[in-house]
């Protein structure tokens, strides 16, 4: 686990934060078992055992990047945007000097727009691309300062931390201030949704994930993506960290073109997120 926050940090996150049901629900079950384990005789083993089944469902919770048993989680885009068509094309894990400039191409040449879900110290390494970003018409989101890979092991002063530093490297390079946020993986725990709060960010997953940082099929990852696409979708490819066809092309860019297309003729748009969620 990260370092633990300050007690008063601790408190004043939790006090402006409603959680939700399944943590108060496991505060209690806590307090119950612990409660068995002191009073009932024998019942130690099976309150020791309460507690970790109440663990490994919080765990679950937080593995599983498209729940919302830990708190707020746009899945998919509202009621409005669906009504309107439009869909949101993510793309994650940049800048990337090789790959990024190629996708804007691309989306230009659709007349389409993206979000990118931007590590900070990449936007840092590549500030005039960042930039780029923004001027062509599509929107810099969240994704951590480091995308450390032990993110979801932090406590709320590590999330605070890597949040915090992406919001104000993405802000003072781009000119945009998030609005949103996406976790490494979609992975999380019970401490990040009251950061979100307290930050003002929407956690954002996704509807339909490719794998295209592991999958160098582009057939594969664009069957994934266009089956049953619909309006209000959310959909997940990756400009860093791209796997790479058998030929060495980032499969990013062989899915993109087929996959504007299938937009355009399924009836629908691509908008950034901040457009699809502002309605």
């Amino acid at each position: 686990m990260g370092k633990s926050a300050p007690m008063s940090q601790t408190l004043a996150v939790s006090e402006s934060w409603p959680w939700p049901p399944i943590i108060r629900a496991s505060v209690g079950w806590h307090l119950l078992a612990t409660a068995a384990g002191v009073l009932v005789p024998g019942a130690a083993p099976w309150a020791i055992g309460a507690i970790v089944l109440n663990h490994a469902l919080i765990t679950a919770a937080g593995l599983t990047p498209r729940s919302r048993l830990l708190g707020p989680n746009v899945t998919r885009l509202p009621q409005a945007a669906i009504a309107r068509r439009e869909v949101a094309i993510t793309i994650d894990d940049g800048p990337d000097p090789e790959v990024t400039p190629q996708v804007l191409d691309l989306l230009d040449a659709h007349g389409q727009r993206a979000t990118f879900f931007c590590i900070a110290e990449r936007v840092l390494a590549h500030p005039a691309l960042a930039r780029d970003i923004v001027a062509r018409g599509h929107s810099i989101q969240n994704h951590t300062a480091r995308h450390r890979h032990n993110f979801s092991f932090l406590g709320p002063r590590g999330f605070a931390a890597e949040i915090s530093r992406a919001q104000q490297v993405l802000h003072e390079v781009s000119g945009e201030r998030p609005t949103c946020f996406r976790a490494p993986a979609g992975l999380r725990n019970p401490f990040l949704a009251p950061v979100l709060h307290r930050m003002g960010l929407s956690l954002v997953s996704w509807t339909r994930r490719g794998f295209d940082t592991r999958e160098r099929n582009a057939a594969t990852v664009l069957a994934r993506l266009t089956r049953d696409l619909q309006a209000g979708d959310i959909v997940l490819l990756h400009d860093g960290n791209a796997a790479r066809t058998a030929a060495g092309r980032p499969v990013v860019l062989e899915v993109l073109p087929p996959l504007l297309a299938r937009i355009r003729a399924n009836g629908l748009r691509a908008v950034t997120l901040p457009e699809a969620l502002a309605a």
